[in-house]
């Protein structure tokens, strides 16, 4: 088997899933979040675009739903031993195909968590799963169940966080290289992953950020690709992946000399990232640190050209999103705890000049200040 954990830490998430359940009056989890099943089994795949779904008994019983082309997947990446397989078909219904597997599992009359928040679960498949367990049992949200347990790392979910974060360097190193008047956008983007990929890691949850010129102000990915003008602006936002564990980074390079109001941009972002990190510390809920990054930003005069929120934790993540939960933003009550890793994202984006910086690194919340998980400068890029 293609496991990336031993048995043993597979089976101690398990074990806590049950006793996170029995807090909470459940007899059983419907897990549809592919993060999840990579957590709780090493299963390992993207079939969740189709209707799939794991079962979990409060007793640690667990039968695996999916389509054929996923049965050896998951035999040669998880420990699940009991795999049933829906055939599609027009007449195909896998929601009643999950009820029988719930009856034999005892489930009638009980009460089942599910992970209704999950991309592999779409609106069409949730409603058809509504129906298929209407007066069969009951059910609860518990999508943020299995998702509160993956928060605090383990060590070897650290030591692929790190492994993550040494990638990203790599790919900033590259970035760095190739950036400079009449670079093409698609050869940089190229030698980035090409570095994650020759390091051993993974494609990105989602995709690398890429946007220059007037384009460099967005935050999103989006299709096409320029040349670098002599005088020019770079925004990336991109992860190193090790084992789907994210380690992400961010920064606006300047091509040729930046105007002065750019240069008091980047001046701000970095107060800002310090902020935040010293926001970010065991005990404190997870909202300060927003605070943090809004009070310095507004402070100079930028309360109109920054974000809501100004990062996210991560972890293990699939695509289409490498943002895992809880983000940062104001009044967000979770509280912060050591082995956390969180990646910390200043945006800023000033349509009024056309000017854009941003500055974001991840980082391992500690018993005191958070660590740097990257050995790259902090320093503003000028090419």
């Amino acid at each position: 088997m293609a496991l990336h954990f031993k048995l043993e830490e597979l089976a101690e998430r398990r074990a806590r899933t049950c006793a996170a359940m029995a807090e909470r009056n459940l007899d059983g989890l419907l897990i549809f979040r592919q993060e999840t099943m990579f957590y709780l089994t090493g299963y390992d795949t993207f079939g969740y675009v189709y209707f799939q779904c794991l079962y979990l008994g409060a007793d640690g019983a667990m039968t695996l739903l999916t389509r054929a082309p996923d049965l050896r997947q998951a035999r040669h990446t998880s420990m699940i031993d009991d795999i049933r397989i829906w055939v599609d078909g027009p007449d195909a219904q896998p929601a009643k195909d999950l009820a029988d597997i719930l009856e034999g599992h005892g489930c009638r009359g009980k009460r089942l968590g599910v992970e209704w928040e999950s991309y592999g679960l779409t609106a069409w498949n949730g409603q058809r799963l509504s129906a298929a367990l209407d007066g069969f049992c009951t059910t609860e949200n518990a999508s943020d169940l299995v998702s509160r347990l993956r928060l605090v790392k383990s060590p070897a979910e650290m030591a692929y966080v790190r492994r993550a974060a040494e990638l990203a360097d790599d790919a900033c190193d590259e970035a760095v290289r190739l950036a400079e008047p009449g670079a093409f956008e698609g050869d940089i983007l190229a030698a980035m992953q090409g570095a994650v990929f020759r390091g051993g890691g993974d494609d990105p949850a989602n995709e690398t950020i890429i946007g220059s010129g007037p384009d460099a102000l967005l935050c999103r990915y989006f299709t096409g690709r320029r040349h670098l003008d002599g005088q020019d602006q770079l925004t990336l936002e991109w992860a190193g992946v090790y084992r789907h564990y994210h380690a992400c980074m961010m920064r606006t390079i300047c091509i040729g000399p930046p105007p002065a109001r750019q240069l008091a941009m980047y001046d701000a972002a970095l107060e800002a990232l310090h902020a935040v990190r010293e926001a970010l510390v065991p005990g404190r809920p997870v909202g300060e640190a927003f605070d943090a990054h809004a009070t310095v930003l507004d402070a100079h005069g930028l309360s109109d050209h920054r974000l809501n929120a100004c990062g996210y934790s991560l972890g293990t993540t699939f695509a289409p999103n490498w943002m895992d939960w809880p983000m940062l933003y104001h009044g967000n009550p979770v509280i912060a705890a050591p082995e956390m890793t969180f990646f910390l994202h200043m945006i800023i984006a000033d349509s009024d000049t056309g000017l854009a910086m941003t500055l974001g690194e991840t980082v391992r919340v500690t018993q005191t200040t958070p660590e740097r998980l990257s050995r790259s400068s902090l320093d503003l890029i000028l090419k």
